[in-house]
C-alpha cells in the first residue's frame, strides 16, 4: 500500500519528500529507506512501541511502515499527456492514496507556475486533469457496456446506469469520491475500475511559520472548497519542517517545535494520517527477541492477521491470544496481564483491534 506525493511544480512535495527522507526530522531513532529516487519507505511514528520497548526491553524493535511516492508536478494540459503528464498519471494510478500539496503561503522569491498563489485555482486544475483521465476510462467502459446492455443483459443495465452517473459527474467537474453508490453497485463496478478520482484523498496545506498550528485565510478557502468530498486536510509548515531537520540534536527539535506551539513535527502527523488513509492500522507481537508492529487492513480476522507474519500461520490457524494495547501498559507485562484476566482467547472469527498485543497458536 503506497500513498502518492502530487501537486503543480514548486509547491513543496519534494521538500516534503525530503522531510521524510531525513530521519532527524521525526525522532532520535526514524530510520527511513530509499527503493528508488522518489520512492520512501517511512516507519510510523508510534508512542505505543515506545511504550511497549520499555516494558518487554527486547533485542530489537521493528516498526510498522508505510511508502510514500514522490510524484513529478503536474501541469495544465497532463491529460493529453503535456509536460510529464502521461508518466505522472501512470505514476498517481499505482497509488492507493493521494497526498495532493497546495501552495498556501506567500513568497516573491518562490515563482508560481500560474503567477499567484492561489490554491483552489491548484486544486482544481488537478482535479480537472485526473477527471479527464477518468472520463476517458469511463468512456471506454460504456462503449463496451452499452452494446450488452441492448441484448437485454441485466448486470451490464445496471453497470451503465452506475457508468452514466459517473460520467455525468465528472463532466460537472465533480470526483467519483464524492457520490454515493449502493455497497454491491461500488465493490462490483466502481472498484475494479480503478477510477483515478476515487482514491482517497488528503489535502495537505502547505504554509508559512506563522501558521503552522492554526492555518491562515488560503486554508479556510480549501476548508470551504473540499467540504462535501470526503477527504482530510492537514496543515504543515513544510520550510519549517525542512529547518527542523537541519539541527543536530533531538533536544533542539524538540525545543524549535515548542517554539512555534507544535508538539510534534508535522510530518509525524501526515505520515500518520497517510496510514489511516490508506485503511491501515497496527497490532503487536511483544517478546524478549522482538517487539514489532505489523501493518493490516482495517477489519481484517485473527487468521488474516496472522498471514501477515507467515502463510502457515493463517493456513494452520488455531486460536490467538489477545491482550488489548492499554491493559499491557497498564499492568506492565503479559504474565500480569494473564493474571488479571485480560487476556483473552480469540478464535477465527475475531476481527482484530488496532493496537491488540496478539500471540498465534498454529498447527501446519
Amino acid at each position: 500500500m503506497k500513498a502518492g506525493i502530487v501537486g503543480l511544480p514548486n509547491v513543496g512535495k519534494s521538500t516534503l519528500f525530503n522531510c521524510l527522507s531525513n530521519a532527524k526530522a521525526q525522532s532520535a531513532n526514524f530510520p527511513f529507506c530509499t527503493i528508488e529516487p522518489n520512492i520512501g519507505i517511512v516507519n510510523i511514528p508510534d508512542p505505543r512501541l515506545e511504550r511497549l520497548e520499555a516494558l518487554v526491553k527486547p533485542v530489537r524493535v521493528q516498526p510498522a511502515t508505510v511508502e510514500i511516492v514522490d510524484i513529478a508536478g503536474l501541469v495544465k494540459g497532463a491529460s493529453k499527456g503535456e509536460g510529464l503528464g502521461n508518466q505522472f498519471l501512470a505514476n498517481i494510478r499505482e497509488t492507493d492514496a493521494i497526498l495532493h500539496v497546495l501552495r498556501c503561503f506567500d513568497n516573491d522569491n518562490i515563482v508560481h507556475v500560474d503567477g499567484s498563489v492561489n490554491p483552489i485555482r491548484d486544486k482544481e486544475t488537478i482535479d480537472m486533469e485526473l477527471q479527464l483521465k477518468d472520463l476517458e476510462t469511463v468512456d471506454k467502459k460504456l462503449e463496451k457496456v452499452k452494446r450488452a446492455a441492448r441484448t437485454g443483459n441485466k448486470e451490464a443495465q445496471k453497470e451503465e446506469a452506475v457508468l452514466v452517473k459517473i460520467k455525468s459527474a465528472l463532466e460537472a467537474g465533480i470526483s467519483v469520491r464524492a457520490l454515493e453508490f449502493a455497497k454491491d453497485d461500488y465493490e462490483e463496478f466502481v472498484n475494479p475500475a480503478q477510477f483515478i478520482t476515487d482514491k482517497p484523498v488528503m489535502y495537505v496545506c502547505n504554509v508559512d511559520e506563522e501558521s503552522a498550528v492554526t492555518g491562515n485565510a488560503y486554508v479556510d478557502k480549501v476548508r470551504e472548497a473540499v467540504k462535501d468530498e470526503n477527504a482530510e486536510i492537514l496543515v504543515l509548515a513544510v520550510g519549517t519542517e525542512a529547518d527542523i531537520t537541519e539541527l543536530d540534536s533531538y533536544e533542539e527539535r524538540q525545543m524549535f517545535l515548542q517554539d512555534i506551539g507544535l508538539d510534534e513535527p508535522g510530518s509525524s502527523k501526515l505520515i500518520r494520517s497517510a496510514y489511516k488513509l490508506l485503511k491501515q492500522q497496527t497490532y503487536f507481537t511483544a517478546g524478549v527477541k522482538e517487539v514489532r508492529a505489523w501493518t493490516i487492513d482495517v477489519g481484517a480476522t485473527a487468521p488474516q492477521a496472522a498471514g501477515v507474519i507467515h502463510t502457515d500461520f493463517e493456513k494452520g490457524f488455531i486460536r490467538a491470544e489477545v491482550i488489548a494495547f492499554e491493559d499491557f501498559s497498564a499492568l506492565g507485562s503479559e504474565a500480569k496481564a494473564k493474571e488479571a484476566g485480560k487476556m483473552r482467547v480469540e478464535g477465527k472469527n475475531y476481527v482484530v483491534k488496532d493496537g491488540d498485543v496478539m500471540h498465534f497458536l498454529f498447527n501446519v
